[in-house]
């Protein structure tokens, strides 16, 4: 089950220094963490960005993904990360095995070179670069991000897995793209103006994600989802209300995009909200929260 989050490239539109949308993206990082998304995408939201656009968004959240350990290595140093120590730490515990760094521990590690028999060193955090014998079928490239299990830390005895990397992956993608994947699954879109989100319906939704994943999407501070994708907000609430257009003719009128590309619903996991307006790092704690329940 894969787990999608869409974030709009003018998410930091609204802060008023470097440091303030580094700090904001580190709350969209945690939330990410937080509730296990396999992966965070940055869509575009052209036009709306602010002095801080889709670039700079992309670099902070894919350095608060990159593990510590790693950082210096894959980053070096950079003028979007001129605040990066206000990124909280993220703490992502693996998927599966132990999640210390004690006996068989997952780590994320980067080829640093690509030696002779079979072999390539591997920067994981330790003391020093390990040399690992790679699995066979398996060609690696120097700067190539690997999971590491290690069993052993002294004297150090690891080898390379083949199991998700621990923790997230960022990347840009168009969002009719990120809508027409097939492991998409139940597609949310995420508004004020949405469903209000009841007990009852929340099982339902949950019900169909645990089956075959979801994708959610979050709006941009004072500019949410309907206003990003050219659609009404009254068309969004009636929709919701079982009035007027369904919430795929909705989405489809907007941008004419295929069936593939359209959302499954429009949901509002903040019924009543007590402020005028919720942020997206606020949204995104308060849906995941929700959707990520169990019976």
């Amino acid at each position: 089950m894969t787990v999608s989050v869409l974030v709009p490239s003018s998410l930091t539109r609204e802060a008023e220094d470097k440091r303030e949308a580094t700090r904001k993206l580190g709350y969209v990082a945690r939330a990410a963490a937080v509730f296990r998304v396999d992966r965070l995408v940055v869509f575009p939201d052209s036009g709306a960005e602010g002095q801080f656009g889709g670039g700079f968004v992309e670099t902070v959240l894919r350095y608060a993904a990159t593990p510590p350990y790693l950082r210096k290595e894959v980053w070096g140093r950079r003028d979007e990360l001129e605040y990066a120590g206000v990124l909280p730490p993220l703490r992502v515990t693996p998927r599966t095995g132990s999640g210390s760094d004690e006996s068989g521990s997952l780590r994320q590690g980067i080829v640093t070179e690509v030696g002779s028999e079979g072999r390539v060193r591997v920067n994981c955090g330790l003391q020093h670069p390990v040399s690992l014998r790679v699995p066979d079928g398996t060609e690696l490239g120097e700067g190539e991000r690997v999971t590491i299990r290690v069993s052993s830390r002294r004297p150090v005895r690891a080898r390379i897995v083949d199991e998700p990397l621990p923790g997230f992956d960022v990347v840009t993608a168009d969002l009719s793209t990120e809508l027409s994947r097939d492991d998409a699954g139940v597609r949310v879109a995420t508004s004020r103006h949405g469903e209000q989100l009841t007990v009852t319906r929340l099982g339902e939704v949950v019900a169909d994600a645990s089956e075959c994943g979801m994708t959610v999407a979050f709006g941009a501070p004072e500019r949410g989802l309907p206003e990003i994708l050219g659609v009404d907000a009254d068309a969004v609430s009636a929709a919701s209300e079982g009035g007027g257009e369904t919430e795929r003719e909705l989405t489809a009128s907007a941008d004419d995009e295929p069936d593939g590309s359209r959302f499954d619903l429009w949901l509002n996991a903040v019924p009543n909200q007590g402020s005028g307006v919720v942020r997206t790092e606020e949204a995104m704690f308060a849906v995941l929260a929700c959707l990520s329940l169990t019976e």
